[in-house]
């Protein structure tokens, strides 16, 4: 399997999720403390490492055919979880998330917590959103890893490197990147974890795939095709493409 779509997948999944925890971390650092969002922030990233290093090698443990199958229909469902949201958004049937507004929303509410509680319910807040946003990202990572001990270094580097690159650009710019065109990541990272799943499941269920890993081409352009499909077929009149 190619490494380079494995880190490119984490990468565009974790970049979703790094945007949305960035905006928490960014209210809390401005409504309390810098270091509290930063502590609250170490705290959830060491425990999302711990959970793709302990649980990462563990399926392997499992038959490679049975493994396969479990993987293929974890991705699966995950892809078409993401691409179920793109889909709804870009139909305008959905609301597309509004980073500045979560972060207004944030910001007052940490302000008027009571100063005995206000750094602890911080740090609580910040520890929370950067773990429960990057769960998701984790068991992807850790469900790519199962193949083998490179593709589970792939994936881990895909999502190490989104997560450093929109913490520096939080950090630098100290506002929520509320331009950066999430509803097209999740699309994307939706098709791509679709696209994979379907190829590990069919293998898992003894399909041979003509053209190998090049399938992953072909399952790619159906599953765009299709979507291309239902969000015209879904439209609100009116509504403009997001």
């Amino acid at each position: 399997m190619n490494g380079w779509a494995l880190a490119g997948t984490t990468f565009l999944a974790s970049g979703v999720e790094a945007v949305e925890a960035l905006t928490i971390v960014l209210a809390v650092g401005v409504a309390r403390s810098w270091s509290v969002a930063l502590r609250g922030t170490a705290y959830a990233l060491i425990v999302l490492a711990l959970i793709v290093v302990l649980f990462g090698p563990l399926l392997r443990l499992v038959p490679i055919e049975q493994l396969k199958l479990f993987v293929g229909i974890v991705l699966t469902l995950f892809g078409l979880s993401w691409l179920r949201k793109a889909i709804l958004r870009y139909a305008g049937r959905k609301a597309l998330r509004d980073e500045d507004a979560a972060f207004e929303r944030e910001v007052s509410a940490l302000r008027a917590a009571e100063d005995a509680q206000a750094d602890k319910i911080a740090l609580i807040t910040a520890f929370k959103s950067v773990l429960l946003e990057g769960l998701e990202v984790a068991i992807i990572v850790v469900t790519f890893g199962a193949a083998s001990t490179l593709a589970l270094r792939w994936s881990a580097f895909g999502a190490a490197a989104a997560v450093v690159l929109v913490a520096l650009l939080g950090l630098a710019l100290k506002q929520p990147a509320s331009r950066v065109p999430e509803n097209t990541m999740k699309f994307v990272v939706g098709i791509m974890l679709t696209s994979f799943g379907t190829f590990w499941t069919g293998e898992g269920l003894g399909i041979a795939w003509w053209g190998a890993d090049f399938s992953l081409v072909i399952l790619a352009a159906f599953y765009l095709a299709v979507s291309l499909v239902l969000v015209a077929a879904a439209r609100v009149p009116g509504v403009a493409r997001a």
